[in-house]
C-alpha cells in the first residue's frame, strides 16, 4: 500500500519511538523509510548595537549531531532490511520542511510523534502535528 515512507524526527525520545514505529511500519509494507529532520538555521542577532554572527563552528556542531542521529537510525534500517535515506533541512518552519520533504521525495505517508499538548501550551508552543495534519495531502500516523 506505501512505497515511501516520511519518517520525522526531532531527536527527542519521543521521537524515537515514532522513528520506530516508521520502521516497524515501512518493514511491514516493504516500503522504503525516508528520515527527515529541520534544524532551525542560526540566526545573526543584535544586542545593544553588537552584531553576534554564528561561527562556521555552530553550522557543524549542528550537521554532526544530527549525522549521529541518522547514523543509529540508518543503522537500524539496515538491520532491518530497510532501505532508508536521510534528509536534513534547515528550515525555521519544520511542518513546511516535512511537507515539501515528503512532496520531493514521493513519500506516501508521514509518521510523526505528538506531545499531545492542549490549552495554553499548544497555542503557545504550537503544534507541528496539528499544521502538517491540516496542510498534507498524503495520510499522517501520529505516534505519542
Amino acid at each position: 500500500m506505501f512505497t515511501n515512507i516520511l519518517i520525522t524526527t526531532d531527536g527527542s525520545e519521543l521521537a524515537k519511538k515514532a522513528v520506530q514505529q516508521g520502521l516497524t511500519v515501512a518493514k511491514g509494507m516493504k516500503a522504503k523509510a525516508t528520515v527527515v529532520r529541520a534544524t532551525p538555521a542560526p540566526r545573526t542577532y543584535v544586542a545593544e548595537g553588537v552584531i553576534l554572527t554564528p561561527s562556521v563552528e555552530v553550522h557543524e556542531q549542528v550537521a554532526r549531531v544530527v549525522a549521529d542521529q541518522f547514523a543509529g537510525i540508518t543503522q537500524e534500517a539496515e538491520a532491518a532490511g530497510i532501505a532508508c535515506e536521510t534528509v536534513h533541512v534547515e528550515s525555521d518552519l519544520p511542518w513546511q520542511a516535512i511537507l515539501d520533504t515528503a512532496k520531493d521525495r514521493r513519500c506516501d505517508l508521514i509518521v510523526m510523534a505528538s506531545h499531545g499538548r492542549t490549552g495554553f501550551s499548544a497555542a503557545f508552543l504550537g503544534s507541528e502535528v496539528q499544521k502538517v495534519l491540516a496542510q498534507s495531502t498524503v495520510p499522517v500516523l501520529v505516534c505519542r
